[in-house]
C-alpha cells in the first residue's frame, strides 16, 4: 500500500464501475483527496477545477474509452495517470499510451498488481514534486541575481559607485540587515523610486 508521504494531495477516479472506485478508495482511505467522476466530460470538468496528483482510469468509461482523456491529462498536467484497459484491447491501448507516459494495466487486475501501480504512480508523483521545488528555487535564485545586478547598475549609474563598490555595498547592507542579498536590491531600488 502506498505510503502517506508519497502521494501528496488528491486522486481523481474515473470510472462507469462503482466496484473499480471503492476498490481504489480502499488503497487510499484516510490521506488523501478522492474525487470520482463516471464520465470523461465530468472528468475534463474537474481537471480544469484542480490540480490532482493521480487519475485513474477504468476503462471503458460512460462516454469514450478514456484513451483520449488520459492523453490530454498528460499533455496539459504534471498528473500520474494510470488507464486499466479490458483484456482485449490491452495490447493496442498500451502501444498507442506508453509515448505519452500513461501506465497501462489489463484487466483483470489482482490487488497486488494495482498497488505496485500505485507504489510507482506515487515514487514518479514525488520525483515530479522533487523537479517543480528545484526549479522553483532556481528560478528564485535568478529573480534574486536580477535584482542585484539592477540595484548594482543603479548604484553605477546614480549613485557614482565602481562596479565593485556597488557589489560590497549590497553584500555589506544585507549582512548589517540580516537579510538576503535580493531583499537588500529590493530595498535599494524602492529607495530609488
Amino acid at each position: 500500500m502506498p505510503k502517506k508521504e508519497d502521494i501528496y494531495h488528491s486522486i481523481l477516479i474515473v470510472s462507469s464501475s462503482e466496484q473499480f472506485g471503492s476498490l481504489v478508495k480502499g488503497f487510499f482511505s484516510g490521506f488523501v483527496t478522492i474525487d470520482s467522476q463516471k464520465s470523461a466530460a465530468q472528468a475534463r470538468r474537474c481537471v480544469l477545477e484542480r490540480y490532482y496528483d493521480l487519475i485513474l482510469i477504468n476503462s471503458p468509461l460512460a462516454d469514450e474509452t478514456g484513451e483520449d482523456f488520459a492523453i490530454d491529462v498528460t499533455e496539459s498536467s504534471n498528473a500520474s495517470v494510470l488507464l486499466v484497459s479490458p483484456r482485449e484491447q490491452y495490447e493496442e491501448v498500451l502501444e498507442r499510451l506508453t509515448e505519452y507516459g500513461v501506465l497501462v494495466l489489463s484487466k483483470p487486475l489482482p490487488r497486488r498488481r494495482l498497488d505496485n501501480a500505485f507504489k510507482f504512480l506515487g515514487a514518479l508523483q514525488k520525483r515530479i514534486r522533487n523537479i517543480e521545488d528545484k526549479n522553483r528555487a532556481l528560478e528564485e535564485k535568478m529573480e534574486e541575481l536580477r535584482l542585484v545586478s539592477k540595484a548594482k547598475f543603479y548604484l553605477v549609474e546614480e549613485e557614482g559607485m565602481t562596479e565593485d563598490e556597488a557589489h560590497k555595498y549590497i553584500g555589506k547592507m544585507a549582512m548589517d540587515n540580516g537579510i538576503s542579498r535580493g531583499k537588500a536590491a529590493r530595498r535599494i531600488l524602492d529607495d530609488a523610486d
